[in-house]
């Protein structure tokens, strides 16, 4: 099956060219990329948090296969769902879903489940593909779509996502999908996210669950930041650095109410 775009012409432009356009108003192509285990990179709309994305992105040398976890915002599907077979659309064309990388993930894991349905008006995924398709043209994903749970869970798929990747012989990156502190005051929002981000640069999933219900910080996609740091570290690595932070007060000018977003790299 082939996944169609669920926000194409919402959360970015609808046409190829208008997309190709914005896209690169947000990258750098000509940056030397760092050779990296996984990143995290927000998914808002692209006026918002392209420009933290776009300088993610454009940070890290291109991989054969993106494994993209991204946090369940419609409720749909089962909690813990992932696709290892066909292709997600947008309007840049098709990707194909790495079917042997996806089918030993969920074969090593103890709670994901194949559903489509989970994924199909899912945004979280769906805003970094355009990214990927500017910056490289012969890749992979594997898409994982996780509702909320308890820090085990998501310290067992990301354990299951290195398991399954170091035995593949190829290079494998994967991204975190998540928005850090939602419609809060811009320096409420910033002092609460840079906690979550310190947790984050220590690779510390512990300290990270412990700041955000410590904080009440309402960061969407932690599972998926859990995954990844507990993947990363069965992977071998060794630090983290911030690329980019703001908030949508930073393009509005309103900064009464923001949304926060945080580009990290893992290494």
């Amino acid at each position: 099956m082939v996944r169609k775009p669920a926000v194409a012409g919402r959360f970015y432009p609808g046409t190829a060219s208008a997309l190709r356009a914005d896209i690169e108003r947000m990258v750098d192509p000509d940056i030397s990329g760092e050779k990296v285990i996984g990143l995290i990179s927000p998914h808002a709309g692209y006026p918002f948090s392209g420009p933290v994305a776009g300088a993610t992105f454009s940070k890290i040398e291109f991989a054969a296969t993106f494994v993209i976890l991204g946090p369940n915002h419609t409720g749909m599907g089962a909690p813990f769902s992932i696709m290892t077979d066909g292709a997600w659309e947008t309007p840049l064309g098709e990707v194909e879903i790495d079917s042997e990388l996806g089918k030993r993930i969920l074969l090593a894991s103890e709670y994901l489940e194949e559903d489509p349905g989970a994924h199909g008006y899912e945004h979280s995924v769906e805003v970094q593909l355009p990214f990927l398709q500017y910056l490289g043209d012969d890749f992979r994903i594997v898409p994982v779509v996780l509702a909320n749970a308890g820090g085990e869970i998501y310290k067992e798929i990301g354990r299951s996502v290195a398991e399954a990747i170091k035995n593949l012989n190829r290079g494998v990156v994967i991204v975190a999908s998540s928005d850090m502190t939602h419609y809060e005051p811009h320096d409420t929002a910033k002092t609460k996210d840079m906690k979550a981000i310190e947790a984050i640069l220590d690779l510390d999933e512990y300290e990270l669950l412990k700041r955000i219900k410590e904080y009440n910080i309402t960061m969407c996609g932690y599972g998926p930041v859990v995954c990844l740091i507990s993947a990363a570290k069965k992977l071998g690595a060794k630090e983290a650095e911030l690329v980019r932070y703001q908030t949508s007060g930073d393009v509005t000018g309103d900064y009464r109410s923001v949304v926060g977003y945080a580009g990290v790299i893992i290494k």
